[in-house]
């Protein structure tokens, strides 16, 4: 009888991820499990498979760390390119599922989530843009994500869009435009373009491909005024030379994105490209936005809010 409350115990631990960031002796294979089912990740199955956390993986995510990654960017904006920086923070949190934000104490509800924050910074003429975009997917990698957000501020105004998975995908987005304006409706759930940058990482093998319908980024909605829903997409991973690359083009939208990432874990993005019309009317045309990896450092950056620690700065090339 004890060796089967023991047996159960060790089952438990090797499905939970602790609260306090710290390493786990458990085993499983480091690699990604089988490819994921489109259609079954579409319609969020909450009784799919959790994947399995290796001893690697927890290692990595959950020694009290965040992940920045910084990158040089040239972004397309009004049928210019503009350069700019780009910065990736990943990092592990324990999420509440009802209220959908960040749990301040230990609870048995709370889902583990690798977030992932996302920022763009660059200038268009005498006035700049600031974009952020955050993801909060769980690390069990068998649902869609719990939340995604973005924001884009310019001098012109600024906007705002958040989508909430419950029942439904509840969405909402607040815009100075009048066409735009205020939003709030339910939507049918799908697979998100935010929610594949977080899953890459967990499990770069059960990347949904081939024919998909997908919702694009919400950066992508915002700036290029698109109404929120799924369109037709085909999506293929490949590898060589030990870097991955997952496709997403959208034909209906002439939009092409591409990620770049290691092939062996902890698969760091290493660059991206964006290939989409840019600008309005005449002045409109297909270019190519493009994100290269400056430097990676895992850090507590929450704890390196001094002036001192301002050269770390210096160091991600900022």
């Amino acid at each position: 009888m004890k060796l089967f409350i023991s047996n159960l115990i060790l089952l438990f631990v090797a499905l939970s991820v602790p609260f306090v960031f710290m390493s786990c002796e458990v085993k499983a294979s480091s690699k990604g499990t089988e490819i994921v089912d489109a259609e079954s990740l579409k319609n969020n199955s909450e009784t799919a498979k959790p994947n399995l956390l290796s001893r690697e993986f927890k290692d990595y995510w959950y020694s009290g760390e965040a992940e920045i990654t910084s990158y040089k960017l040239e972004q397309a904006r009004y049928g210019e390119l503009r350069d700019g920086h780009a910065v990736l923070i990943f990092v592990t949190e324990p999420f509440l599922a009802d209220k959908q934000v960040k749990a301040d104490r230990n609870n048995p509800d709370n889902i583990p989530v690798l977030k992932l924050n996302s920022t763009k910074k660059y200038f268009t003429g005498i006035y700049p843009y600031s974009i952020m975009s955050s993801s909060f997917y769980p690390v069990q990698d068998n649902q869609h994500a719990i939340k995604i957000s973005a924001s884009v501020q310019e001098w012109c105004g600024h906007v705002y869009a958040q989508l909430n998975n419950r029942e439904d995908f509840e969405y909402e987005a607040h815009s100075y435009f009048e066409g735009e304006a205020d939003q709030e409706f339910k939507m049918e759930k799908n697979i998100l373009e935010n929610e594949l940058w977080n899953k890459l990482r967990i499990n770069p093998n059960g990347l949904p491909q081939g024919e998909l319908e997908v919702i694009p980024s919400l950066e992508y909605i915002r700036v290029a005024h698109k109404k929120i829903k799924p369109f037709k997409a085909i999506a293929s991973l490949t590898a060589q030379d030990g870097i991955s690359s997952y496709t997403l083009t959208y034909p209906e939208l002439d939009r092409t994105l591409t990620i770049n990432f290691g092939t062996a874990f902890p698969h760091t993005i290493e660059s991206w490209s964006e290939e989409f019309k840019s600008g309005f009317g005449t002045n409109a045309k297909i270019l190519t936005s493009k994100a290269t990896k400056i430097k990676l450092l895992k850090t507590p950056y929450w704890q390196q809010n001094g002036n001192k620690d301002i050269i770390l700065r210096e160091r991600l090339g900022l």
